[in-house]
């Protein structure tokens, strides 16, 4: 069976990325000391950096884009289902 991969807490990964930009230790101190993977605190120190409190949303926490994004989709699959069931009826009474 494979590895279970590991979840951390937006904290966590807060004071990881403030341990290397604030206090100024090196990546790999911190990434051993922690036992984490390298790549793992490069990538949560570049979306600490990007602008917006977006950084770190977590499982299910969706950002205002991504929700909206969602919510798009869903409704996009719902007015194309009517569309469909439209144009059924628009077959059936022509036929009629």
């Amino acid at each position: 069976m494979g590895k279970v991969r590991r979840r951390f807490t937006r904290e966590f990964k807060v004071s990881a990325v403030r341990m290397v930009v604030d206090k100024g230790v090196p990546l790999v101190e911190v990434t051993a000391s922690l036992g984490i993977h390298p790549s793992s605190l490069r990538q949560w120190r570049k979306e600490y950096a990007a602008p917006g409190n977006g950084s770190f949303p977590g499982n299910g926490k969706l950002t205002e884009k991504d929700a909206e994004i969602a919510r798009l989709r869903c409704e996009n699959r719902r007015l194309l289902a009517e569309r469909e069931i439209l144009k059924k009826a628009a077959v059936f009474f022509a036929n009629g």
